[in-house]
This record gives C-alpha cells, sequence and structure tokens, in this order.
C-alpha cells in the first residue's frame, strides 16, 4: 500500500507533464510588423517636413497636412507595438490563450482613432463651407501630390498578403482533454488591416484634395475644397466603422455565428457514435484559429478522444475542451 501511495503522485506529475502545451496560439507576422516600422519612420518624417516646412513658410495648408498625419503616425506606431507586445508576452502564462488579442486590442483602438480623423475632417471642411479663406493651389496640390505618394508606398508596404501555416494535430483520450493543430488558410490581420485603413484614409484624403484643388484652380470651384473633404470624411468612417465591428466581436468573443460553430455541431452529432452537445462554447485565440470548450451527452463507455478525432478534420480548431456526459448508469 505505501508503495502505491509513493508512486502515484509520481506517474500523475509525468503525465501531467507529458500533457503540457504551450497557449501562443499566433506564430505573429514578423513581415507585417517589420513593414507597420517602415511606414511609421516614413510619415513621421514625412510629418517633420511638413510642420517644418508649413512654419517656415508660413503655410496654414502645409501646417494642418502635418498636424494631420501625426495621427496616422500615432497609429502606426500602436500597430507597431502592439506587435512587439504580442511577441514579447508571447509565452508568458498569465495569457491564457496567448496574446494576439493585443493585435486586437490596437486594431479596435486605432479604428475608433481612424473615426476621430474623420470627425476632424468633416468638421474643418463644414467650416470651410461658411467661412472659405484663400487657397494658395500650387503650392498645396505640390503637397497633396507628395502626400500621396508617401501613403501609397506606406498602403504597398501594408497591403494584406497571403500566408500559409503547417502544423500538426493531438489528439488525446481522457474525458477533459485538449486537442491542438495548426491551420493553413488564408486570414486577415486586423492589426495590419487598421494600420493599412490609416494610410488608406489619408492616401484617399490627398486623391480627393487634388481633385478640388485642380478644380479651384482651372474652373474657379473653389466649393470643391470642402466638398471632397466631407466626402473623404464618410468613406473614412465607414472603413472605420467596418473595422471597429471586425474587431469588437472578437475581443467580445460574439463566434457563435460562425459556420465553424455549425460545422462542430455536425462532426460530433453525425459521428461514429450517437452524441448530442449540450453545452458549446466557441471563440477565436489567433488568426483563423478558435478554441472550442463542449459537453457531450453520449451513451456509456464512449471515450473524449471518439470526438477529438471528429473534430480533427477542422485545423482552424487549436485547442478542445471535451466533457463526456453517458445517459446510462
Amino acid at each position: 500500500m505505501g508503495v502505491y501511495e509513493k508512486a502515484a503522485p509520481m506517474n500523475l506529475e509525468a503525465l501531467a507533464r507529458s500533457r503540457q502545451h504551450s497557449h501562443a496560439f499566433s506564430e505573429g507576422n514578423p513581415m507585417a510588423e517589420k513593414n507597420t516600422r517602415r511606414a511609421m519612420a516614413l510619415t513621421l518624417v514625412m510629418m517633420v517636413v511638413e510642420i517644418a516646412g508649413g512654419w517656415w513658410f508660413n503655410s496654414m495648408a502645409v501646417l494642418a497636412d502635418g498636424w494631420h498625419m501625426s495621427s496616422h503616425a500615432l497609429a502606426l506606431g500602436l500597430a507597431a507595438f502592439a506587435y512587439a507586445c504580442a511577441r514579447r508576452y508571447r509565452d508568458d502564462p498569465r495569457f491564457a490563450f496567448g496574446t494576439w488579442k493585443i493585435e486586437i486590442l490596437a486594431g479596435y483602438t486605432s479604428a475608433i482613432l481612424l473615426l476621430g480623423v474623420a470627425a476632424l475632417m468633416a468638421f474643418e471642411s463644414i467650416v470651410r463651407v461658411f467661412k472659405p479663406s484663400p487657397i494658395h493651389y500650387p503650392q498645396a496640390i505640390a503637397i497633396a501630390v507628395v502626400g500621396l505618394a508617401v501613403n501609397l508606398l506606406c498602403a504597398w508596404w501594408l497591403r494584406d498578403q497571403h500566408d500559409h501555416h503547417h502544423g500538426h494535430a493531438h489528439d488525446h483520450g481522457h474525458h477533459h482533454d485538449h486537442g491542438h493543430g495548426h491551420p493553413h488558410h488564408h486570414h486577415h490581420d486586423l492589426n495590419q488591416r487598421s494600420a493599412y485603413l490609416h494610410v488608406l484614409a489619408d492616401a484617399a484624403t490627398s486623391v480627393l484634395a487634388i481633385i478640388a484643388l485642380l478644380g479651384g484652380l482651372y474652373f474657379n470651384a473653389s466649393w470643391l475644397d470642402p466638398l471632397m473633404g466631407i466626402v473623404g470624411a464618410v468613406l473614412v468612417s465607414v472603413w472605420a466603422w467596418g473595422l471597429i465591428r471586425q474587431t469588437g466581436r472578437v475581443l467580445l468573443d460574439a463566434e457563435m455565428d460562425a459556420p465553424l460553430v455549425a460545422e462542430i455541431r455536425e462532426a460530433v452529432e453525425q459521428g461514429e457514435v450517437p452524441a448530442r452537445i449540450s453545452d458549446l462554447h466557441v471563440w477565436q485565440v489567433g488568426r483563423g484559429r478558435f478554441a472550442c470548450s463542449m459537453e457531450v451527452a453520449t451513451v456509456p463507455g464512449v471515450d473524449a478522444a471518439v470526438f477529438h478525432r471528429a473534430l480533427s478534420v477542422h485545423e482552424e480548431i487549436v485547442h478542445v475542451t471535451v466533457e463526456v456526459r453517458s445517459t446510462g448508469p
């Protein structure tokens, strides 16, 4: 009896160690992080040049554009900071499901900032409708063209590129256990997308400004300037709201209407043994990667490994917890 009492804890510890695994479900996005830093540096340089030039040449248009660009530099800095934090704390045990949501939180914050930029654009445009001011067209057009070139280069760096992940899956046969795998599908990086939308918003603003300024220069249509500002504000607001909805959904774990949920139910309830899911939770833990926790009612003698095998075809499910409830005695 004494031997059993000493051996059992050792066996349990060995079993527990053998089943330990990393909860870092996001591999990060090194290329996006690098390009975000490059875009931030270029935007900062352009911002400093415009603010200094506006002050030196006493041009309010140049100065205003420089301060406007500062908001986008801040957003790019936020995105770069989020990548760095997620990478640094990737293996921190305090984060139960990894640090990927740091990136999503940055994207959400950036989207709110983008909405603020749109509101400022609308306000400035409405003020110009009622209080028009002289426009130095050649100088303003030159600034808009340079700004557009900078933003197009940044947008090229931050464009959404396809990425592929390959990995493995684990299948465990206990009533409370976990399965892991890695997807090889393409999914949006919402932190990168938030940075991209900021530079795209600035590029769109530059295009609309060029159209308005050319119209004012050659056709004396000064009203085009505030009109294009309002159009730009509406466009940026739509982009910002879309990003807020996407990132907010992830942050609030609002994934139960995702197609994957129905696929999980089908895989379990139409599998090799009679079963019904009595409780199901699905949430996102990485780009295109999901965790799943469920309680399954089934016939006596069925092991949880049966349901892990049924779900193994879904490589986007990287963490599974199954609790089996038998309907019989």
